[in-house]
Order: structure tokens, then sequence, then C-alpha cells
């Protein structure tokens, strides 16, 4: 499939699943009903009942509808809420780039398709949402040098495939706060990098992004850590999430003290710039790429 056929929808099915999981829990809480009752119900273990309310499994219709008989809200409301179980349950848009996409990183991309404002801190490179066809082929290509060229182009279409959430009617609100050194590190030939600076620029200027760039004269900060994504969702039952990837692990955080300690470190850094400042910083490297 080509990138221009493939055109995410807004439907996030892991969103969904942590909505309907959030769901499942309150109404078992508000029918006096314990992990240990919901459990008997199903004839499972209290940890399958704890893992379908996290999320962490796939929502059976048959246990949906049972737990909910159980929990005792009315037929129309079970038929109802079995429905969308079932749509929590069907492949994202991103289910055709399987072979491309590591199970692990799934979730990454339906938060991303789900959430309302985007928050990201990168140190290293331009974040994937914001990179050209060319900028992203080198990044890939640094970090698999034993891929081959077609790994390398499947993967390449599924980043672009991602960007096509900016260009929605509901597009999140997208602030990207990148170090000066994404800028001199040369990925690909200068005109690769002329033309993502380019980019920059160019989609600086979009109401619902926000580029801030921390120069180096801002000396040491609070956010010289490794690379994070801040998630917001439109969905009350939803928790502001954080995602921090390292060499070999990534972890996604959602309790408040992790999630305010990275909001916070994001703010401060965005104080050492202006968007303005940006844009001139941006300016300069172009003619230096050129």
């Amino acid at each position: 499939m080509g990138v221009s056929e493939a055109r995410p929808s807004t439907s996030a099915p892991t969103v969904l699943r942590m909505i309907l999981g959030r769901r499942l829990q309150d109404m078992r809480v508000a029918a006096g009903a314990s992990l240990e009752d919901a459990a008997k119900a199903l004839r499972v273990k209290t940890l399958t009942i704890r893992r379908l309310e996290k999320a962490e499994v796939a929502l059976k219709p048959l246990y949906v509808e049972k737990l909910l008989e159980t929990f005792g809200p009315d037929r129309q409301e079970i038929i109802e809420f079995v429905e969308l179980a079932e749509q929590a349950n069907k492949p994202g848009w991103w289910h055709s780039y399987r072979d491309a996409v590591p199970s692990w990183f799934t979730a990454y991309v339906s938060l991303e398709s789900g959430a309302k404002t985007l928050r990201t801190y990168e140190p290293q490179y331009v974040t994937g949402l914001l990179q050209t066809r060319d900028y992203a082929h080198a990044v890939l290509r640094g970090g698999l040098p034993n891929g081959t060229e077609e790994e390398l182009t499947r993967r390449v279409e599924v980043r672009l495939a991602r960007q096509s959430l900016l260009e929605r009617e509901d597009a999140p609100t997208l602030w990207v706060v990148m170090e000066e050194a994404v800028l001199h590190k040369a990925v690909g030939s200068p005109q690769i990098m002329r033309e993502q600076i380019e980019q920059l620029l160019e989609v600086s200027e979009r109401p619902h992004i926000s580029l801030d760039i921390v120069p180096f004269a801002a000396g040491a900060h609070v956010g010289a850590c490794a690379p994070f994504t801040y998630f917001r969702f439109e969905e009350p039952e939803l928790p502001d999430i954080v995602y921090s990837e390292l060499l070999s692990a990534s972890v996604y955080l959602d309790q408040r003290a992790d999630v305010v300690s990275h909001l916070e470190a994001h703010s401060r850094m965005a104080l050492l710039t202006s968007s303005e400042d940006s844009r001139a910083l941006l300016n300069r490297m172009r003619k230096e790429y050129s």
C-alpha cells in the first residue's frame, strides 16, 4: 500500500479499549462488586478481570456481556457497550503495517491517534510527526544498519502515515521542544537537512503546532534527559499519559507525580526560548545547509 492510500482514521482501538476498561471498573465498583465477585461470574482468575479493566487484553464480547449482566445496567446499555467492545477489538489503520510496526509500538500509535494534546521533547532528532520522507529514511537507516531497503521503506511509510493526524479537521495540538543539537546533527545530506528545516519552518506557522528549540546558550537545564511524549485525551475516563523511550526499553507513565514532573520539565524548557528565536535559529541553520 502506498503512503497516499494509507490515511489513518481517527479510530484508536487501544484508546477505546482503555475507556471501556475504565467504565467496566466504575460499573463494578458502583455495583459493590469486588474483583473476586467479577472473576466468579466469569469463572476466571481475578488477574483476568484486572487485565480487562486495565485494557491489557482484548474485551471479549461474551465476557463483557456477562459482567454487565452481573453489574446490573439495563439491556440497552449492555447492547451498546458490547457493540463498542467489538469496535475496540477491530484492528487500527496500523494493522496493515504489522510487518513494520513492532507489537510494543502499536499502543503508542493508538495513543497518538486518539490524543487531543501532544507535547514532546526531542534531544536527538526531529520528532517523527514532523520528519520529511528523506530525513525519516536516514534516521531509520542509522537505527537499522542491517535492515533491508524494503524494511526501511515500510517503516518510513508508517512514519509518514502517522503524520496525517495533523491534517485532520480535529487535529490534536502538538507542542514540540527540541534541542539545538538536533539541527546540527547532519542526518543524511545537506539537502536533506535543508528540506527538513524548511518543513519545520512551514509547520511552525500552523495554529495547532508549536515548535520551541532550546539553544546551546541555555546551558544545563532540567530537560537534559531521554525523549518523551505526553498525551492528553478528551475522554474523562483516560488519565494523562507520558511515554519515554530508552535504548533498550520504553515505559508508559500515568501516575500523577510522574506525569506532572514531565509536564513541568517541558514547560521549563519552553521558557528557555521563544517561537521567534526558534524560527530565527531555523533560518540561520537553513543557510548553513545551502
